[in-house]
């Protein structure tokens, strides 16, 4: 199955767009797939989305596969890097039901850092991030800001220093946390493996994200917290992201190796693990079947 790219005009907020250029020759150039991770000005960008979940023990196979014709993204050489994340939402979880009840336009609101969570201090570089969908597009929006700035932002809700490219963004986040009285709900932490195309695929990215964690409290982003598995250690969630398709070689791939299509969110696996609401039927909990099993040959060839 592959996704295409309706012919109509770039759904609104799609400014400034990071454009999917072809690298010179002879070199590996991964800047289309994380040029929002630079801390620069405001960054958008749209794109297709699908997710996957598999066991654990098959991420070899599929790695192998990957490696042979997608590029390592250059900040995950050895073993891949964190994502830290907190989701902002409303008393009554506003944005968890949009997730749960499918809207076809919907939207969240988080604070991201990459790296070892316990080297964030004030100045580390954190990205204010919205992401929303529109219809089967995800659109993202997000700025960097040094970390004591965020909060600044997000839990004393008064604007920052700011360039002016940044301005309507930050303005906007500002608004959805006075108007919606938004508060830290969930933090999640994972660790990922991601994969992007090269020349004529140079949009193209895949993730692989491990040892999906969370918590309830203890929002800061530094802080010596416990966390929790809120996805089975031995499951994998791998998404596979476009600016146009998903290339049919890769959707024949995860065919191959028994991959599940599913409807996930780490966020609402997050509320969901700690009792904040029932579980929901796209819930994934210890006691369920990884899916449909990896092929010997895949196990055996990793």
């Amino acid at each position: 199955m592959a996704l295409i790219r309706p012919g109509d005009s770039e759904p609104p907020g799609s400014e400034g767009a990071v454009p999917s250029a072809r690298p010179a020759p002879g070199r590996s150039d991964d800047q289309a797939g994380h040029a929002l991770r630079a801390p620069s000005k405001l960054h958008a960008f749209n794109r297709y989305e699908i997710k996957y979940l598999m066991p654990s023990s098959a991420v070899p196979a599929l790695r192998k596969e990957l490696a042979s014709r997608l590029d390592v993204d250059s900040h995950g050489v050895g073993g891949g890097y964190g994502v830290w994340s907190v989701y902002y939402d409303t008393r009554d979880l506003r944005f968890y039901w949009e997730k749960i009840e499918g809207l076809r336009f919907r939207r969240k609101l988080r604070v991201r850092h990459y790296g070892d969570r316990l080297t964030v201090n004030d100045h580390s570089t954190v990205f204010v991030e919205i992401k929303q969908r529109v219809n089967r597009v995800t659109q993202k929006r997000r700025v960097a800001l040094p970390y004591h700035l965020a909060r600044d932002l997000l839990d004393r809700r008064v604007m920052v220093e700011h360039e002016p490219t940044q301005r309507a963004f930050l303005e906007e986040v500002l608004d959805l946390l006075c108007r919606l009285d938004l508060r830290p709900v969930a933090m999640t932490g994972y660790q990922r493996e991601a994969f992007v195309g090269r020349g004529a695929e140079a949009g193209l990215r895949v993730t692989v994200d491990r040892r999906v964690r969370g918590r309830d409290r203890d929002f800061h982003l530094g802080a010596d917290a416990e966390n929790r598995l809120i996805v089975p250690a031995r499951l994998a969630v791998v998404e596979m992201k476009a600016n146009e398709r998903v290339p049919y070689w890769l959707t024949d791939l995860a065919a191959g190796l028994s991959m599940s299509v599913v409807r996930i969110s780490k966020y609402c696996q997050g509320v969901e693990a700690f009792g904040r609401v029932p579980r929901s039927i796209f819930h994934v909990s210890d006691d369920e079947p990884a899916g449909a099993a990896v092929p010997a040959t895949a196990l055996s060839e990793a």
